[in-house]
């Protein structure tokens, strides 16, 4: 019941960065933005959904129990990974969005983790992806949508790259 309950509290915290994200589209469109990459955004949307759906699934299905040496680091890990992903809309400000959206002469952010990480974000997902079904032992959802979010971001920063160019 309780990993249910994380899991409703990650699907909580993505409904409160779908409504960041709509001001700052907003915002962004307002300043002469261009979306770019919008193919492929309603895919990143649903896998990240199907995702949450299937952590449930999988954990009420097979009866995947809590495995306390495993499921608590993987808690931290998401915590961890929550935790930088506020980072990052934070240092970006307005300009943060999921919809890849790139005002021209906008200048490259180079503080906070992006002084480390080109893709500070995407880090924090890929180790997100993987550790929210470990959790509760939800193995195949791990293995799945890790390769899924492989995929799917491969494209997103190719895309983005391409984006940057234009700015």
């Amino acid at each position: 019941m309780i990993y249910y309950l994380f899991i409703l509290a990650i699907g909580l915290e993505r409904l409160v960065e779908l409504v960041v994200s709509r001001r700052n589209a907003r915002w962004s469109f307002a300043q002469g933005g261009r979306e770019f990459g919008r193919g492929h955004y309603p895919v990143m949307v649903g896998m990240h959904t199907l995702l949450l759906v299937s952590c449930v699934v999988e954990v009420a299905t097979t009866h995947r129990p809590f495995v306390p040496w495993l499921g608590w680091p993987m808690v931290a890990v998401v915590v961890a990974s929550t935790v930088v992903r506020w980072w990052c809309v934070s240092v970006l400000g307005k300009h943060w969005n999921p919809r890849l959206i790139v005002i021209k002469g906008a200048p490259l952010v180079r503080r906070g983790p992006y002084r480390w990480v080109h893709h500070p974000n995407y880090t924090a997902v890929v180790a997100e992806v993987a550790a929210l079904p470990l959790v509760h032992s939800a193995w195949v959802t791990a293995i799945v949508f890790s390769i899924a979010n492989a995929a799917v971001l491969t494209v997103r920063i190719h895309a983005e790259n391409a984006a940057l160019g234009y700015a």
